[in-house]
């Protein structure tokens, strides 16, 4: 356990940003479902970019690695394109 009154902070500080980042990246991931399995065309294009908003506020707060957002993007870009 930690001793030092900054450390105690500290843990604080994580607990709250962890418990925000796993409800952003659950929200995005919920997003991106959806859009899997969505099969009208138009509202899929219409829901990729807010999809791809999302995806690029995680690849930018590190909560996931920048490669596997664009590998996400290019394959939801790829299942709209071919609906």
């Amino acid at each position: 356990m930690a001793n030092h009154k900054s450390a105690l902070k500290r843990i604080r500080q994580i607990k709250v940003r962890r418990e925000l980042n796993r409800y952003v990246f659950k929200t995005t991931r919920n997003a991106i479902r959806e859009l899997r399995i969505e099969t009208d065309k138009k509202v899929a294009a219409a829901a990729l970019p807010k999809v791809f908003s999302m995806i690029d506020k995680l690849a930018k707060k590190n909560i996931i690695h920048s490669n596997k957002a664009a590998n996400l993007k290019s394959k939801l870009s790829k299942k709209v394109a071919a609906l």
